[in-house]
């Protein structure tokens, strides 16, 4: 399993959120810190900090974040699924920074329909793992919403996964994935791993000074469990993509599997986390 589907709105089958859920620690040791540092010194002083979390999930960013942040805090969930907006509000944020309490509320709906005046009182953005199932109109969208305040965009994908050992068969599944994440879906056609670049040229129109810092997934045979599971959605989004690959992926996973159970499969599924900073305060 890789993403959730692309409808923004309608719920999402219960194996998507345990699949969240058992990727958090991957997902937290991938994230840059020094992008969370700068948005501490400059959020110290705002009291209480709001933070409106875009396609918010099971919770995971709050609760790597909020931490790493000044309080007290104030946390707005926005995302498409009731259930997964239930078991974010179920396991909220710990305590900030300094001790001071976190508060969280959840608001269900269509993110890439957020407008300026709904975020008014946000002091900081964020979102994580989202970008690549946006289209190039609702980044546009969501900047424009953000426009004014600090963002922080996590563990985007950006189309480069490399597994250890080689394998000659390696490159055609990646280009297929990545086309498959750019694929028309319902008339929308998903930026996939073109989503960062498109996203730090819509801040920067929008007056922000950008910063864009890898933040890759490295797994290995001590992340067997995970490893299995991304590797499967992988391969089976690439059969999707392109159907004449199914004879060759029967072996190709057959061998990545049996490396996998020997403790010899490793692969790094690169992302970038986009830290928008404006320029002039609001």
């Amino acid at each position: 399993m890789t993403k959730r589907g692309c409808d923004l709105e309608l719920g999402l089958p219960a194996a998507f959120a345990d699949w969240l859920i058992r990727r958090e620690p991957a997902d937290a040791a991938a994230r840059v810190v020094d992008l969370a540092d700068r948005l501490r010194a400059r959020l110290t002083g705002t009291r209480p900090v709001v933070v409106h979390d875009l396609g918010s999930g099971t919770g995971a960013m709050g609760r790597w974040l909020a931490p790493r942040l000044p309080g007290p805090q104030h946390w707005v969930l926005h995302d498409g699924d009731a259930g997964l907006l239930a078991r974010a509000a179920a396991d909220p944020p710990p305590v900030a920074a300094d001790g001071t309490p976190v508060t969280v509320e959840t608001r269900r709906g269509d993110l890439t329909r957020l407008t300026a005046t709904e975020l008014a009182e946000a002091d900081l953005i964020t979102a994580s793992a989202l970008l690549d199932m946006l289209t190039a109109e609702e980044v546009g969208r969501v900047a424009a919403a953000c426009a004014g305040r600090p963002a922080l965009v996590t563990l985007s994908v950006v189309g480069h996964v490399r597994l250890d050992p080689v394998d000659p068969l390696d490159a055609e599944v990646a280009a297929a994935f990545n086309d498959h994440q750019r694929r028309t879906v319902r008339g929308r056609r998903l930026l996939g791993p073109d989503a960062v670049a498109r996203t730090a040229a819509a801040f920067a129109g929008q007056g922000a000074a950008v910063t864009l810092r890898s933040s890759p997934w490295r797994l290995g045979p001590a992340d067997a469990g995970l490893l299995g599971e991304w590797f499967a959605g992988w391969i089976d989004a690439a059969r999707e993509q392109r159907p004449q690959l199914a004879g060759p992926l029967t072996g190709y996973a057959r061998r990545r599997r049996d490396e996998l159970a020997a403790g010899r499969l490793s692969v790094l599924v690169d992302h970038q986390d986009l830290l928008a900073l404006p320029t002039v305060h609001l």
